[in-house]
């Protein structure tokens, strides 16, 4: 499944998704710092996404309440949902 997640509070503007299954394929960040976005799209490659979700969801970025990995879950989320 491919899925657009457009996101809130961080630099990047949206989260490209492909999912097979209950796997991670790929992950493209558009926007926002290039290195980071490349790593932790390396790192979700061929993981469960419950186990994406898990690790993720409560990771802040400086003073904000979210960051791009807990917005990586919440968008795995929403995915999950919809399905």
């Amino acid at each position: 499944m491919d899925y657009i997640f457009q996101t809130k509070g961080v630099c990047p503007s949206q989260i490209k998704i492909q999912v097979e299954g209950d796997t991670v394929e790929n992950v493209e960040f558009c926007g926002g710092c290039n290195g980071n976005g490349k790593g932790l799209s390396a790192l979700a490659k061929g993981m469960k996404v419950e186990e994406i979700i898990q690790r993720c969801q409560d990771i802040t970025c400086g003073s904000r309440p979210t960051s791009c990995p807990a917005q990586l879950a919440k968008a795995l989320q929403e995915m999950q949902a919809k399905q």
